[in-house]
């Protein structure tokens, strides 16, 4: 699984996740019902990752700066990763072919 599945570093509940972000209530439902964000549920407790936060500012900077879409922001947000994980992927082939 890759660190973003890896919900074992859970650290927050959902109105602390809200505040170290800024997010709106509105927005973090959106995030969740695109899949973007997961969380895990305690009860009536929703929990969240701190790696998120992270995410979660520079995906409402980027919306803000460019006045994108939150969509448009997600992709945004998540090429550099995708990028990585595809150049890790290159190099361990090549150095299989080596």
């Amino acid at each position: 699984t890759s660190d973003r599945d890896d919900m074992t570093t859970v650290v927050m509940a959902c109105e602390e996740f809200m505040a170290s972000t800024g997010i709106a209530p509105e927005r973090l439902r959106e995030l969740l019902a695109l899949g973007w964000l997961e969380s895990r549920t305690e009860g009536s407790d929703q929990f969240f990752r701190d790696a998120d936060i992270y995410r979660v500012r520079k995906l409402e900077r980027i919306c803000c700066d460019f006045e994108l879409p939150v969509v448009g922001g997600t992709i945004i947000v998540d090429l550099p990763e995708r990028i990585d994980a595809l150049e890790h992927k290159v190099r361990e082939l090549q150095g299989l072919e080596d």
